[in-house]
């Protein structure tokens, strides 16, 4: 078997950095910090920024983001030219 192939496949910390929630698991993702888990060892740290603890579908709670006057900034960006498009006659219908 070839070696240096394969990632290397080791445990790793994910910490949710919005909900300062961490959780320990493998992984093959290069890191370049590390972190003192709970058992005193030192393993690599990756940080997210939504996890199943801060993730909405999962919390039930919903982040409200800004949505309110989106279209009014559209139309006020690109103006009101896009109007309901009217079917061309083609060649065809026009013999007829």
């Amino acid at each position: 078997m070839k070696t240096d192939t394969h990632p290397n496949y080791r445990p790793v910390v994910f910490k949710d950095m919005s909900s300062d929630f961490a959780f320990l698991t493998k992984s093959t993702i290069d890191t370049s910090e590390t972190i003192e888990w709970e058992d005193g060892e030192t393993y690599p740290l990756a940080k997210v920024e939504i996890s199943s603890r801060s993730h909405p579908f999962y919390t039930g709670k919903q982040i409200l983001v800004d949505t309110t006057g989106r279209v009014e900034r559209f139309r006020k960006r690109y103006g009101q030219t896009a109007k309901a498009a009217t079917p061309v006659e083609s060649e065809t219908d026009a013999e007829n």
